[in-house]
């Protein structure tokens, strides 16, 4: 380096250090320069320029929280040499950079009057020398060290719009961050033998602003929302879209073959949706195997030519990635995600219905493209509720997005998706996807190297029924094995299996099993038979470990890695293996059914080798994950290694020393109550039920069966499934009774019943809080005995027997002063079924004075957010009703504490409580006139109640949508909820609410 012109001047201080250098450059700086002279105001327009460009890095560095005053800084005029200390703090900046001068170079119509860069990254050891001023203030900086030549190189090397960075840097990025670049390839340097390996990731594309412009999907506010039925979509990129999206993500997405045929309308209708303001979800629905995710991967490369034609994200998951077994998958780790992406401030707050509703609230803030493949692992399967959604953020997410969305959010699924049916025929139509034709099918098989006449390539395609997996199968297949010949098609084999769940297809796979024979092709497969998801290549590599595994690993175990990759070659040629994914070029992948035959086959066929295979997964899983992981993502290890444990026959094990122990972490319950990830956690105890969530597997000991049940009924509860709640709370009740463990009974007894009540099979509730309250007293368990009681009273109260159930709440509070006298009342829900009787009576300061202490003692103590937002329930209530009562019209206190309530109930993502709020706070608005409020308040409580089937619930909103009617001059519409509302009523013994129902009829008399 040479020393400044005047060193005497100067106070200079160095260091050495491991930096992320970025070197940007301003693209055509010389001809802007000239432009500026001859066309503007002569040199100081460089000087101007020049000032542009600091402005521009001045902005990008504020966007990731630093300045040029506290990092060290270069200025080359036409760009500058940064030195951060973390390398995503550097990408981050220079995808801030590259925005920011985007959106300036909106609407300007010159193409020297825009700014663009180049910027290119290097991270090594360097030297850092301060210059300052006499007096000590910092003016500037010098670099040393090889990695600034590295990253000018790189920068030279990079497109217009584009980062580079070496392979250094790209591997001290976040898991997230690597999957944004692409693949590594080999950059030449200045010198013939100089090279570099560096990953690439392209942010905006100058070359679009060239293009021409047509209608944005998003309209103006206050526009009404129409569906375009006559006018063809045009299909160039709108004026908005021509920098491309700010984001993508679509790695998750599986990766499919090249060849797609006969789709050509179903490519039509979905670019009609993305370019129809009024669409907002579209559905491919298809049996596996057909090409769904094959027709959304061309159709996702098409408008990627185009910039994604106005979308500003782009953001794709395949709930196949996250696991295929119905029981078994959950959307959490999903949607804890998604939020991350959608950069939403605390993705662990709320409910699950909570984080779906904020999840559909961030996609639609601008146009996005959201897509979510492979939907029918969260569904339910045919039948009653065939097709609806068994989590409820994932049903909240698509039933808002449903509704109101800017962009389009694309579904594959093998069961029409129930919760958005009444939209099929406005915003969320579907396409029933079907086999392809014959000479579709013909066209694909002559793709694929078949030979023969074309009558004969149309009967194989019709006797494949036209299946997209089958037949590009049966294609490589009829290439690989006979030359392309269609007429050996009959040499397949003739396995009988469901047409509609891949038959086809399997009679293929078996003809490939058949001609491999017991090699490292069959070996491969029989690998991703373990999995339910992709295999990441560490999990693939504890499974070839010697010894071998017999029937399993053998045929791989001598491989060397050109074998290896040969042999992945010929799975991929044969399309029973995906091709790799660029972003994680080592994980290996296949279609859904092509896991599940294998699987299948390993499992019936080498039992040995199926459970050895699983025995290693469960031990490496357990082995990388953090002893105690903090989050869900560092969860997942966990949750793999108990499937595995599972499948391996290892139980009792799994469930102790992995769910329970590293999980639950014993009794704190971390998943639930930390993460309040009631799907995660439900699917991690699937492997451990033989029928859930019904019957747990044998072996297991009989008190961890009743925990198992119990823990499961708890979770579906939650998660707003109180039919499906029901059976593993009896079984868990039996279970117990069987042991006679009593106060486990008394437990389960006093959870069914609420259930029962909640559901509004109030005999039933009642009949089984009595149980509780003989199986609390047979335990001799002084707290259990109170509690039940409490239970017992409340199930009176709602079937409209107020005094015994007064006696009753009496008689648990003697019990509850006797064992703590320090709290002399019934507190936490207990405290709050008593408040709701004091109520009905009337009794308003009694229920301020209970709630307000109980408040105080949960918040100085538990802090439990159930108890706290219930004490909130109990003062709003009360507050509400006593003006009322005495005229005073002063509704503030009410206000406050039933905000509040709400806010806590959804917080503490108890489905079964959340009504509760939200049909207060109702009443609230209704009495302050805010009929909209009302109205929204009573629809979420509705919602909530519709969806879980909580008759109790939907009875009071009918009964609360009577009174706002009539308030707001409506007769009609209250007379037909109170008819609702009397006839639930009274079917199931409701008998609560007989004198609300009298007060209506009352003021509907005339009617």
């Amino acid at each position: 380096m040479e020393p400044p012109e005047d060193a005497e001047q100067y106070g200079q201080a160095m260091s050495s250090a491991r930096k992320t250098i970025v070197e940007l450059d301003l693209s055509r700086y010389m001809d802007i320069c000239r432009f500026l002279q001859e066309s503007l105001n002569g040199p100081e327009a460089v000087a101007e320029l020049n000032r542009q460009i600091l402005n521009l890095i001045t902005q990008g560095l504020q966007i990731v929280n630093l300045s040029i005053e506290t990092i060290p800084y270069k200025s080359t005029g036409d760009g500058a040499i940064i030195a951060f200390d973390e390398a995503e703090n550097a990408v981050q900046f220079a995808i801030a950079l590259h925005r920011t001068a985007d959106k300036e170079n909106s609407g300007k119509k010159v193409e020297l009057a825009r700014r663009h860069f180049r910027v290119g990254m290097f991270t090594s050891d360097i030297i850092i020398e301060e210059k300052r001023t006499p007096s000590g203030d910092l003016i500037g900086h010098e670099f040393a060290g090889t990695g600034i030549g590295d990253a000018v190189r790189l920068e030279s090397k990079c497109k217009t719009g584009e980062i580079l960075i070496d392979s250094e840097t790209w591997a001290e990025l976040p898991h997230d961050s690597r999957k944004q670049f692409g693949p590594e390839k080999i950059v030449k340097g200045k010198r013939p033998t100089e090279e570099f390996r560096a990953h690439s990731r392209r942010i905006v594309d100058p070359a679009t602003w060239e293009k021409p412009a047509v209608r944005k999907r998003k309209l103006p506010k206050g526009t009404a929302r129409r569906r375009t039925k006559t006018a063809k979509p045009s299909l160039s990129p709108p004026e908005a879209a021509t920098a491309g999206p700010e984001k993508i993500s679509i790695a998750s997405l599986p990766i499919t073959g090249e060849h797609l045929v006969g789709r050509e309308r179903e490519l039509e209708q979905l670019d009609g949706a993305w370019a129809d303001a009024g669409t907002n979800v579209i559905s491919l629905v298809a049996w596996g195997g057909v090409g769904k995710s094959a027709l959304v991967n061309r159709w996702l490369g098409n408008l990627a030519t185009e910039n994604y034609r106005g979308a500003r994200r782009v953001y794709g998951v395949s709930f196949y990635s996250q696991g295929t077994r119905q029981t078994a998958v959950s959307a959490d780790t999903a949607i804890d995600a998604a939020l991350r992406w959608f950069d939403d401030p605390d993705p662990k707050a709320g409910s699950p219905w909570d984080k779906g509703e904020r999840l559909a609230r961030l996609v639609r803030q601008e146009p996005t493209l959201l897509i979510l493949d492979g939907l029918e692992p969260l569904q339910n399967p045919p039948g009653p509720d065939g097709g609806r959604l068994k989590d409820p953020a994932l049903q909240s997410l698509v039933r808002e997005l449903a509704a109101s969305n800017q962009g389009l959010c694309v579904i594959t699924t093998r069961y029409r998706v129930a919760d958005i049916d009444d939209r099929t025929t406005t915003t969320a139509p579907l396409i029933e996807l079907e086999n392809l034709s014959d000479e579709a099918g013909a066209q694909l098989l002559r793709t694929l190297g078949v030979e023969g006449p074309e009558e004969e390539l149309r009967l194989a395609s019709r006797e494949f029924g036209g299946h997209g997996l089958a037949l590009n199968l049966l294609g490589t297949y009829l290439h690989d094995v006979y030359g392309g010949d269609v007429r050996r098609r009959d040499e397949v084999s003739l396995l009988e299996s469901d047409v509609e769940q891949g038959g086809h297809a399997k009679r293929v796979m078996e003809s490939y099993e058949n001609w491999f024979g017991e090699g490292p092709e069959l070996s491969v497969l029989r690998i991703l038979g373990l999995f339910d998801r992709p295999a990441d290549a560490k999990a693939v590599t504890a499974l070839r470990e010697p010894p071998p595994i017999p029937g399993l690993t053998d045929a791989v175990q001598e491989l060397t890695d050109a074998q290896w990759r040969q042999t992945l070659a010929k799975l991929r040629r044969a399309g029973l293996l995906a091709d790799a994914d660029p972003h994680d070029p080592d994980t290996l992948d296949a279609h859904p059914l092509v896991r599940e035959h294998f699987g299948q086959q390993l499992r019936e066929e080498h039992a040995q080798a199926w459970r050895e295979g699983n025995n290693r997964l469960y031990e490496h899983y357990k082995a990388v994950a953090p002893e105690f992981p903090d989050t869900l993502e560092e969860m997942a290890p966990l949750f793999a290694a108990v499937a595995h444990g599972c499948a391996a026959g290892r139980h009792q094990e799994a469930l102790n020393d992995v769910y329970i122990k590293r999980i639950q972490r014993g009794n704190e319950f971390h998943v639930t109550k930390k993460l309040g990830a009631f799907g995660a956690d439900l699917a991690a105890l699937a492997g451990l039920f033989e029928k859930p969530w019904q019957q747990p597997v044998a072996g297991i000991k009989e008190a961890d069966k009743a925990f198992m049940l119990a823990q499961a009924g708890f979770h579906l509860r939650a998660l707003g499934r109180l039919k499906e709640a029901v059976q593993p709370m009896q079984a868990g009740l039996d279970a117990d009774i069987t042991r006679e463990d009593w106060q486990n009974a008394a437990i389960a007894a006093g959870n069914l019943s609420e259930l029962y009540n909640t559901m509004g099979d109030l005999k039933r509730g009642l009949e089984i809080a009595q149980q509780s309250v003989h199986l609390a007293d047979e335990s001799g368990d002084a707290n259990h005995r109170m509690i039940t009681r409490t239970i017992n009273a409340d199930a009176l109260h709602q079937a409209g027997r107020a005094a015994e159930a007064e006696t009753l709440f009496r008689e648990a509070e003697e019990m509850q002063k006797e064992s703590q006298p320090s709290y002399p009342f019934l507190y936490s829900i207990r405290g709050y079924q008593y408040c709701d009787l004091l109520l009905g009576q009337g009794k308003y300061g009694e229920v301020q004075d209970r709630a307000g202490r109980a408040l105080k003692i949960v918040e100085q103590g538990s802090r439990n957010l159930l108890d706290i937002a219930l004490n909130h329930l109990s003062l709003g209530r009360a507050h509400l009703a006593a003006p009322q009562d005495s005229g005073t019209g002063d509704f503030s206190q009410a206000a406050e504490h039933l905000d509040q309530a709400v806010d806590g109930l959804r917080e503490s993502g108890n489905q079964d409580h959340i009504p509760r709020g939200f049909l207060a706070r109702a009443a609230l608005h209704r009495v302050r006139k805010a009929f909209d409020r009302s109205q929204h308040d009573l629809d979420e409580a509705m919602s909530i109640a519709e969806r879980g089937g909580m008759g109790l619930f939907q009875t009071d909103a009918h009964l609360e949508y009577a009174r706002l009617r009539l308030a707001m001059g409506d007769r009609p519409e209250a007379r037909e909820n109170l008819d609702k509302a009397k006839e639930m009523v009274g079917r199931m013994g409701y008998h609560r609410r007989d004198g609300a129902v009298a007060e209506l009829e009352e003021q509907l008399k005339d009617d």
